[in-house]
């Protein structure tokens, strides 16, 4: 999701794990440089050579998981290619990013401030919002929270989240949070409007998991068969990839924007060098891209 690495603080904390259940956790140059090569082919995501602690605690859950006693027994497994689910297992532990309920805020801000004004005073015959890097669902979930506040009335809102993780797909398509993720972001008054209590966890209730379509994309391949629309978010992903691959990823994205449409990234990226045909207007604290 310059030369970009995966940054720890942003793909997550590691997953706590006893050490004793690997016995080998280090893992040899050889296998980490194989390991680049597979994530970077099956992803699109560069990972730089100082990240050895991000990739062994990413994989040390998936290696007890498969009984292997080292990090480099999962390699030679993976080598093989025999063990299909073991690869997407691989990419799945180092793809999933962290996520939360109204990151940063002022991208949502600039969704309630300007975004849905200008393009309402249109007079859309309905509106379509994309999630592009939607892990868990907490962002696309956030929009349409926002939505539903906002009270657009009579015009239709279609939502479409995507990962490249169809595991944590599946955990947003069910909606079901636990308290220290409903804790990080979301209002005390959203929780108790939007979500009901399911014993230790928080269920996002069915109008609002309606209004939400999520799928698994790979933001490298052909955005076409999407569709079109006005707003897509694609925040805290582009950081991951190299300039090729974020050059493509954005004129991609244009393709698939109506005019006058809006793009926001992540408070660390831009399309400063790298695409020339959106416009930048700071509303706020933050910035956001318009399709001319």
């Amino acid at each position: 999701m310059s030369v970009t690495s995966v940054k720890s603080s942003a793909v997550g904390p590691p997953v706590p794990q006893s050490v004793s259940a690997v016995k080998n956790i280090a893992i040899s140059s050889e296998n980490y440089k194989y390991l680049q090569q597979e994530i970077y082919r099956e992803s699109g995501i560069v990972l730089d050579e100082d990240k050895h602690y991000l990739l062994e605690s990413r994989l040390m859950p998936v290696a007890r998981a498969a009984q292997m006693s080292s990090l480099d027994e999962l390699c030679t497994r993976l080598r093989a290619k025999t063990s299909p689910g073991l690869a997407r297992s691989v990419i799945e532990a180092l793809t999933t990013n962290e996520t939360l309920f109204f990151r940063d805020m002022a991208p949502f801000e600039a969704l309630r401030l300007h975004m849905l004004p200008e393009l309402l005073a249109k007079k859309p015959q309905k509106l379509a919002i994309w999630s592009a890097a939607a892990s868990s669902g907490q962002e696309a979930y956030s929009i349409a929270m926002l939505i539903k506040e906002y009270g657009i009335g009579g015009c239709p809102v279609d939502i479409l989240g995507t990962d490249l993780s169809e595991q944590i797909l599946e955990r947003a398509r069910e909606a079901k949070y636990v308290q220290f993720e409903v804790n990080r972001g979301l209002p005390a008054a959203y929780l108790v409007k939007y979500f009901k209590r399911e014993g230790l966890d928080w269920q996002l209730k069915a109008d609002l998991r309606a209004m939400v379509k999520f799928k698994r994309f790979d933001l490298r391949q052909s955005m076409l068969g999407l569709g079109k629309f006005d707003i897509v978010f694609c925040r805290n992903v582009l950081i991951y990839f190299d300039v090729d691959t974020k050059v493509k990823i954005l004129t991609q994205i244009l393709s698939v924007l109506n005019p006058g449409g809006f793009l926001l990234l992540g408070g660390a990226e831009t399309t400063l060098n790298l695409h020339d045909k959106f416009e930048r207007i700071a509303v706020g604290s933050t910035v956001v891209y318009r399709k001319g």
